[in-house]
């Protein structure tokens, strides 16, 4: 028998969905693709701008019925109009709640510039062509310790063996321009196992 191919796709209408599929190497679907009932993972794309495909609004509640691991993409949220903790809210009304295991950390200009991790609290600063990873500071953690909490307590039971098992969905920050977001997407893509 041979390898099982693994299915993995990116749902959702956007401006930037060609060059979104190329930076996580998924190829794009949509919701009525009758290979997604194969899918090991699926990328949903939730514009801040122009909000979630209505083909996957109409058909959520059927698509979940499969528990297929779901990463709730954020784009579009860099102006400042919606914020990326709006959208994750606005997401929860129209699929279902979502959980943010990173917040967007802001310049002085208001420029998105890095993430800090809900679990860990280290930040991932995304301001040069370097990536870096420093230590936040006191500041930082006060600010996100509600959300730390929030998240503590939806891990609780089952960590984040409840997303590879398609019960739970993180919704991550993506703004291409400066890679913010793609490696821990590509974080979450690495917790799904491979089929050979």
């Amino acid at each position: 028998m041979g390898d099982l191919i693994n299915a993995r796709f990116i749902l959702g209408i956007s401006a930037d969905n060609e060059s979104i599929c190329a930076a996580l190497g998924l190829p794009a679907a949509q919701i009525d693709d009758p290979s997604l009932i194969t899918s090991d993972v699926v990328v949903v794309i939730a514009s801040a701008k122009t909000g979630i495909d209505s083909n996957i609004v109409k058909n959520w509640i059927t698509f979940r019925e499969l528990y297929i691991p779901t990463i709730v993409v954020v784009t579009d949220f860099e102006d400042g109009d919606v914020d990326f903790e709006d959208m994750s809210a606005i997401v929860g009304k129209m699929l279902e709640p979502v959980l943010t295991p990173y917040l967007v950390l802001h310049a002085d200009t208001g420029e998105p510039t890095a993430l800090i991790n809900l679990e860990d609290q280290m930040i991932t600063d995304y301001s040069n062509t370097k990536v870096s990873k420093i230590s936040s500071d006191v500041e930082h953690r006060e600010l996100v310790l509600e959300f730390k909490e929030e998240l503590h307590n939806a891990l609780t039971e089952g960590g984040w063996d409840q997303f590879v098992q398609g019960l739970i969905i993180p919704a991550i920050p993506l703004i291409l321009k400066n890679k913010l977001g793609i490696a821990e997407i590509k974080h979450f893509l690495d917790l799904i196992p491979t089929r050979r």
